[in-house]
């Protein structure tokens, strides 16, 4: 099931014997599990399935929004592109930058893995749990580029979210939802990251304050962002559209060929 679990779905399913409810996600903030408990009805989510074609979906915005893909593919459709310009569509090279992630779990270590990995880039993350097998791998990986005479890469765990957002030129989201992460990235937040940075959140819409986000895309042309998830889907918050520095697909990172679901 894809839509939210209530009282009234989970009564239904009670009156038809059911025992059980999946939930067609890894995030189960659209079920109200009391209301599943207080009927004996188990509740299951489908965590581990959707972790490699989540993580290829945020490094997939990742690049688009750095590289200005779509403001580029637009501007091809539109038949305005005359010859080659040095200056047409600068973006970001990524290659050894710093890569941020807020929420160190099995995707946000799988993104952090392909970033590292494929761009050499250094990584900060901000997780209540220390990752330590990420930390091993990363400074594992570290050493192999290293013995081919190549610069070492970085990984540390920082105290604070806003420690991530003040030194990655990259932020990923990678957290649930929860009351404690509800507008998590805010205006006061979105004003210490870098202002050409490149903000991800392929996690949950309201873990970013979308009002906040517009206003600051609005006034800050060179920072980008990522979003397949938004914060009153299916809609977008007024001026999201019209802003040629977001990149926004429909929720699409569940959906690949080949997942074993």
């Amino acid at each position: 099931h894809m839509g939210g679990g209530g009282g009234e779905l989970f009564e239904a399913l009670k009156d038809a014997g059911g025992k059980a409810y999946s939930n067609y996600a890894v995030g189960y903030n659209n079920v109200v599990v009391p209301e599943a408990t207080k009927r004996s009805i188990a509740v299951g989510n489908t965590p581990g399935v959707l972790t490699e074609t989540t993580a290829e979906l945020a490094a997939s915005l990742t690049f688009a929004a750095a590289r200005r893909v779509v403001e580029a593919d637009v501007f091809m459709r539109a038949e305005k592109y005359k010859g080659w310009l040095p200056d047409l569509f600068v973006g970001q090279l990524l290659q050894n930058k710093t890569v941020g992630i807020i929420g160190a779990g099995r995707i946000g270590t799988a993104y952090a893995r392909m970033m590292v990995e494929g761009h050499k880039m250094n990584l900060v993350y901000y997780d209540p749990y220390p990752n330590q097998w990420l930390e091993d791998y990363v400074a594992d990986y570290s050493k192999l580029v290293e013995s081919r005479g190549e610069a070492p890469i970085t990984v540390r765990r920082l105290e604070t979210v806003e420690d991530v957002l003040k030194e990655s030129d990259v932020v990923s989201l990678h957290c649930n939802l929860d009351e404690n992460t509800k507008h998590l990235i805010n205006k006061e937040r979105l004003d210490l990251m870098k202002s050409d940075a490149v903000l991800i959140n392929a996690a949950r819409g309201p873990v970013i304050d979308e009002v906040a986000l517009v206003d600051h895309l609005q006034s800050n042309p060179e920072f980008r962002v990522g979003l397949d998830v938004f914060e009153d889907e299916p809609l977008m918050k007024p001026g999201l559209k019209e802003c040629p520095n977001a990149v926004i697909v429909p929720h699409i990172a569940r959906y690949a060929l080949d997942i074993a679901c």
